[in-house]
């Protein structure tokens, strides 16, 4: 069984840009949700796909992930079937420490929005953190992807995001 076990944080300046590897483009949506589950298609560079099931366990840091490559073809078609928006973000990775993080910068109606998750072995687990990650937002689920594709940040979220 596959679990996944990150935390996310808000950006807080562009230091990260330095030490990046060249992005990937995604596009992505909510296919389903309820309560904790929900079933994500994710279009990478406009050449492969993945479809994506997370069951959400106690507590905000682990959940269950399940993915599976789809063509396509048939992600474009779910893709414009989905629930709510169409997310648009370039996912950059850096290396930090010991640990790999994913930076995502969003695009369309978040142009503004950097997040940054690091994945981690285990809850007890504590990465270095970089001096550019803003306020940790790891259980808040306004930042979650379900909650992005809904539209559920509040009006003032450009204002939050600030450092």
């Amino acid at each position: 069984m596959a679990k996944e076990i990150e935390r996310k944080f808000l950006v807080a300046s562009d230091g990260w840009r330095e030490k990046a590897r060249m992005g990937k483009s995604f596009r992505q949506a909510i296919i389903f949700s309820e309560g904790n589950r929900t079933v994500r298609i994710r279009a990478i560079d406009q050449k492969k796909a993945r479809l994506t099931i997370k069951i959400g366990i106690n507590g905000h840091l682990s959940r269950h992930e399940f993915e599976y490559d789809v063509p396509i073809e048939d992600a474009e078609e779910l893709l414009g079937l989905a629930n709510g928006h169409t997310i648009t973000k370039t996912r950059y990775e850096v290396k930090h420490a010991k640990h790999l993080w994913e930076i995502d910068v969003y695009g369309g109606d978040l142009d503004g929005l950097v997040v940054a998750e690091v994945e981690m072995k285990s809850e007890k687990e504590q990465p270095a953190l970089p001096d550019w990650l803003g306020r940790e937002v790891t259980g808040d689920s306004r930042y979650s992807n379900q909650s992005l594709a809904e539209g559920s940040l509040p009006e003032n979220w450009r204002d939050e995001i600030q450092p």
